[in-house]
């Protein structure tokens, strides 16, 4: 049984619960929203599905109806413990009481699955976590319109930045359902959407990853300025000498360069100054 307001409010108080704004708690309590979301994940029964942030359960009972198994990994005590009461008994749900963030996703299984709903003030960091290791294969998870946009910016967008890079270093995103305010409670105060990450079968190991991520930091640094400078100031004339090397104009600013642009960067940049 999907929850309903009444149901939401219900258990909540049942369990001395309330919603916590700080941790971005807000509730589904429309079971249509929840079915259509289910739906469109593209969970099929021969899945293992990891939800991050299970909340009440509402998505984790239709995942459980449809996956071969879900892992809902919750960081509230008392909504993990609501989630269990609820659905408990499901022989092909385990939930866990953690931090995504401190989660090895990949000990919980090869080619896994991620659905959520994540919390705002922490999308960014939980997705580029999930995306860690090597075993997930995809993502589909609901984050506010404007995080949404910088996810999947492209080069020269006005939300392009070194998140932009970062994902698309691993995943191929794009915008999928829009959910309205209305179907939560309490409602917040911006409209959300559904993101589909899938993994690029050429995303480059964890190790290239971060060292990539730690160039693009430098390159985004002071946004409104150049290449040149801001590479310079990290790593003086090697700076500059890596983006000629690399091809790059180092008049342009860091928000126009490409994923391939940024990964030659780092090539030339490990070249020059580790010499």
């Amino acid at each position: 049984m999907t929850l309903t307001p009444s149901d939401v409010r219900d258990l909540l108080g049942r369990h001395g619960l309330a919603p916590r704004k700080s941790d971005g708690q807000n509730f589904l309590v429309d079971p249509n929203t929840v079915r259509r979301i289910v739906t469109a994940s593209g969970v099929g029964p021969d899945d293992h599905v990891i939800e991050i942030g299970p909340g009440l359960g509402a998505m984790t009972e239709l995942l459980a109806d449809t996956a071969a198994s879900v892992t809902a990994v919750e960081i509230d005590a008392g909504l993990a413990a609501v989630v269990v009461e609820r659905l408990g008994d499901r022989d092909n749900l385990t939930v866990v009481h953690a931090d995504a963030m401190r989660v090895d996703f990949d000990a919980l299984g090869v080619g896994t699955h991620v659905v959520a709903n994540l919390p705002y003030n922490v999308a960014t960091p939980l997705l580029l976590h999930a995306f860690a290791g090597t075993n997930v294969v995809d993502a589909y998870v609901m984050v506010q319109r404007e995080v949404a946009d910088r996810w999947v910016a492209q080069p020269s967008d006005p939300a392009h930045g070194a998140v932009s890079i970062k994902l698309a270093l691993v995943a191929d995103l794009s915008i999928d359902l829009t959910i309205p305010r209305t179907v939560f409670w309490p409602v917040p105060n911006v409209d959300s959407v559904m993101v589909r990450a899938v993994r690029r079968p050429d995303a480059p190991d964890p190790s290239t990853r971060a060292r990539v991520g730690s160039v693009v930091d430098v390159a985004f640094r002071q946004r409104r300025k150049t290449l040149r400078n801001n590479l310079r100031r990290e790593w003086g004339p090697s700076g500059a000498a890596a983006l000629e090397a690399a091809g790059i104009d180092p008049g342009r600013r860091a928000e126009t360069l490409s994923v391939a642009e940024f990964v030659r960067l780092t090539a030339a940049v490990e070249r020059l100054t580790q010499a």
